[in-house]
């Protein structure tokens, strides 16, 4: 016999081939806590055998829900933005709910139109991802709804955000380093009116005190570019010849270090070992060597903030900031420091 089309299927047809009541049936079915996992699971199976499909528009007028999400981002075609984006979406999509995403390419004033179009959806809840992991104005004042801040810290503590953890990344790097015998570490970063770079050169500083050593020189800010990592490289070495190790605070930057020291004989990295930052693919990857890098788990991070708005809407909503740890991802441009 074929399954039955689902448009006959009721959700008391699904309660009675799971063997529960219509409301035990319904809260499984949309995630509740207080059902048990075994009945959550005969349920789920029981709306699958009949294809049973939910009448969305009446869950909401029931609940006062129109399971849906807005995603609000300031850089859209930034290569931050997009896994965390993915990483929240994919979060939602298996809590059942949509997402509606707006850009507002860090203008106020679309910002705030989005604010008000989305609300006018009766979106259940935001995320408000930033373009720079730094503090941003809440936003939360105008927004009656619950939000997440992801990739960016609310200037309230009362609200919850989501960051990479930028000092913890840098400690990763700057620990691998130093195990691996490096003990003359140099540091050439971004601007240091970027939070990351500020907090990545602390963490380098902390690990290189713990271990009793003195970092190469003051850490260099510059530019998030291949061209300031070429000109910093060069500037780096005429100042300590002795480098053996340089902790870069993004992987365009590294890429530029490397190019430089080969142009000046140094070999990576029996010479000079080269730590990136971002894992970013297009640079990591292809360098010469392929760069060890830390990966800021961006897209876990956007699953976190999703399961935080989740756990907001089910009303058990966090304030504060939870950083995100990276992990370091090990290739060719780094190893053991050699004899000298």
């Amino acid at each position: 016999m074929g399954r039955r089309r689902s448009q006959s299927v009721t959700l008391s047809d699904v309660a009675n081939r799971a063997g529960v009541s219509v409301a035990t049936a319904s809260k499984a079915l949309n995630g509740r806590a207080e059902v048990a996992p075994a009945t959550r699971e005969r349920v789920l199976r029981a709306a699958a055998e009949l294809c049973f499909q939910p009448n969305v528009l009446a869950s909401g007028l029931i609940s006062g829900r129109t399971r849906t999400v807005g995603l609000l981002t300031d850089e859209l075609g930034g290569r931050f933005s997009i896994p965390i984006l993915l990483g929240a979406e994919n979060a939602l999509g298996n809590g059942q709910m949509s997402v509606l995403l707006c850009d507002a390419r860090g203008d106020a004033i679309r910002r705030q139109h989005y604010i008000r179009t989305l609300l006018a959806r009766q979106v259940d809840g935001f995320i408000v991802v930033g373009d720079s992991n730094d503090v941003s104005p809440s936003l939360t004042r105008d927004i009656p709804v619950p939000v997440v801040y992801a990739y960016a810290e609310s200037a309230d503590p009362r609200d919850l955000s989501i960051v990479a953890d930028d000092e913890g990344g840098a400690r990763l790097a700057a620990e691998y380093l130093v195990l691996h015998g490096r003990r003359r570490i140099g540091h050439i970063t971004g601007p240091e009116s970027y939070r990351a770079a500020r907090d990545r050169a602390a963490g380098l500083r902390a690990v290189l005190a713990e271990a009793g050593l003195l970092p190469a020189g003051d850490p260099l800010f510059g530019e998030w570019s291949q061209r300031w990592g070429r000109h910093a490289a060069r500037l780096l070495v005429a100042a300590c010849p002795d480098i053996d190790a340089i902790f870069c605070g993004n992987d365009q930057v590294a890429a530029g270090v490397a190019d430089a020291l080969r142009d000046l004989g140094r070999r990576i990295p029996d010479d000079v070992a080269i730590v990136g930052y971002d894992n970013w693919e297009d640079f990591a990857a292809d360098c010469r060597p392929p760069l060890t890098t830390v990966d800021l788990n961006l897209e876990q991070l956007g699953a976190t903030a999703g399961n935080h708005l989740l756990a907001a809407l089910d009303g058990n909503a966090n304030s504060g900031v939870i950083r995100q740890h990276g992990r370091l991802v090990i290739r060719e441009s780094t190893g053991p420091a050699l004899p000298r």
